[in-house]
């Protein structure tokens, strides 16, 4: 089992993963590091979502940012969603990641924050263990 699953929908978004990574290094919980486009991937997405046994995801994706919310619609688990400033200064992915639909909830930390969506997942795992 793995505490963590970060998945990132692009390689470009690697900086912004090992941000989390790095702090989720400096604790005794599990993580899984993964890149699976939401958009180009779906299938994949599907399988590894369906076959995870994590306890919360740490997403981060840009643009149309559709990757925390599919990730949401696929799983009563956790959703922690990281925007990335890849246009308009991340404010799209902001939105995308902010404005979910009822139902469907994804936590949102600042743009291009992949440690604050750690240290999140590091206080969810806290409450459960």
């Amino acid at each position: 089992m793995v505490d963590v699953v970060v998945i990132m929908g692009s390689e470009s978004d690697r900086a912004i993963a090992n941000r989390a990574t790095n702090v989720l290094e400096n604790t005794d919980y599990s993580f899984d590091v993964q890149v699976i486009s939401a958009h180009r991937n779906p299938d994949q997405l599907d399988e590894y979502i369906a076959q995870s046994d994590c306890n919360v995801y740490i997403a981060i994706a840009g643009l149309s940012a559709a990757l925390p919310g599919v990730i949401a619609s696929k799983t009563k688990k956790p959703v922690i969603g990281v925007p990335v400033s890849a246009k308009m200064m991340g404010l799209d992915a902001l939105l995308s990641i902010a404005q979910m639909p009822p139902g469907v909830p994804v936590a949102s930390v600042g743009i291009d924050n992949g440690g604050n969506a750690a240290h999140l997942a590091i206080r969810i795992l806290d409450l459960i263990n």
